[in-house]
């Protein structure tokens, strides 16, 4: 079982700028990877597994925002579409690929639920994060790379992730009814 690890940080290091090496990192199957946010998306807690996997020390990560360790790969809408679901107070799964301070990379499945405080208010962000199958990964790397070419046609800008949201939209609406029933096709019928 891993060990659970909250604290403040002492100190706040700045980030730096962390290159993809194309070097890809697993984890076990039976693990865990686990993290909180507040709402703005600054990381409160994070247990072992994602410290050693991610590869960065506890001072590094909490006080952070949780984007230091998303993959340059990643299309921004994936990443929209979770911020617009959360704030509509409800969950998301995704699969994600990370960026580890080494520069190696991990995909995870994700869940990522709102916190609620004792007045039902929304406090912030868990995320538990499995190791996927590589057939889960097959199939959404295409659907990525379409994403991620379309934000490049646009530059990094606000128009980019409006085009790549679009066409996000588009491509789940080519097989299934809702980006829900697209995901869950995913892992119903390749995590097994």
């Amino acid at each position: 079982m891993s060990t659970a690890v909250q604290a403040p940080p002492a100190h706040r290091p700045g980030r730096q700028s962390v290159r993809p090496t194309g070097v890809e990192r697993t984890f076990a199957a039976d693990e865990l990877i686990v993290s909180k946010t507040d709402t703005r998306g600054v990381i409160t807690y994070a247990n072992d597994v994602f410290l050693r996997v991610s590869g960065y020390g506890l001072e590094q990560v909490m006080g952070q925002p949780h984007n230091l360790i998303r993959h340059p790969d990643m299309p921004k809408a994936v990443f929209r579409l979770l911020w617009d679901t959360l704030a509509a107070g409800h969950e998301l799964f995704a699969y994600i690929d990370n960026l580890a301070a080494d520069g190696a990379n991990y995909w995870v499945l994700a869940h990522v639920t709102p916190s609620y405080g004792p007045d039902g208010t929304v406090v912030g962000y868990h995320s538990n994060r499995r190791s996927p199958s590589p057939r889960a990964i097959a199939r959404v790397r295409p659907l990525y790379a379409q994403l991620l070419a379309e934000e490049r046609r646009h530059g990094n800008g606000r128009a980019a992730v409006e085009a790549s949201s679009r066409l996000l939209d588009q491509l789940v609406a080519q097989q299934a009814a809702s980006y829900e029933e697209f995901i869950w096709s995913v892992v119903s019928g390749e995590e097994q």
